[in-house]
């Protein structure tokens, strides 16, 4: 009568890590998401550490959770992790109003957004 285990949708090489509900755009979030996608996770890293946008300390954050999640929970090599996939998800979107000229208003947006990072461990060629 007990439940079953959940399965693991990632394969055995692989992590991931999920920030949810970052202050931002999800547009605006893939512009960064894209600077780390496909590379091996020093370099992503490090582009991240010196990139000029402000979401960019939030994205390391999760990158580095995704390659903690790998060497603890997976015991995968640290040096072999490749950024798999980094994808952005819509989340909710405040709806806020603003007084405009002769009695109007004007609806500000504030959006927010979803990121998933997934990292995998690259087979040496022999």
């Amino acid at each position: 009568m007990s439940q079953v285990a959940n399965v693991r949708r990632e394969a055995d090489n692989e992590a991931k890590a999920i920030a949810r509900n970052l202050r931002i755009s999800p547009q605006k979030l893939n512009l960064v998401a894209q600077l780390i996608r496909g590379k091996k996770v020093d370099r992503a890293l490090a582009d991240l550490e010196f990139s000029k946008k402000r979401i960019a300390r939030d994205v390391k954050k999760t990158l580095e959770s995704a390659i903690a999640n790998a060497e603890n929970n997976h015991d995968l090599d640290v040096d072999q992790l490749v950024v798999k996939e980094a994808f952005v998800g819509k989340a909710l979107v405040m709806k806020r109003f603003a007084a405009r000229a002769r009695g109007r208003a004007s609806r500000i947006e504030k959006p927010f957004a979803h990121l998933t990072i997934i990292v995998r461990e690259k087979e040496e060629a022999a």
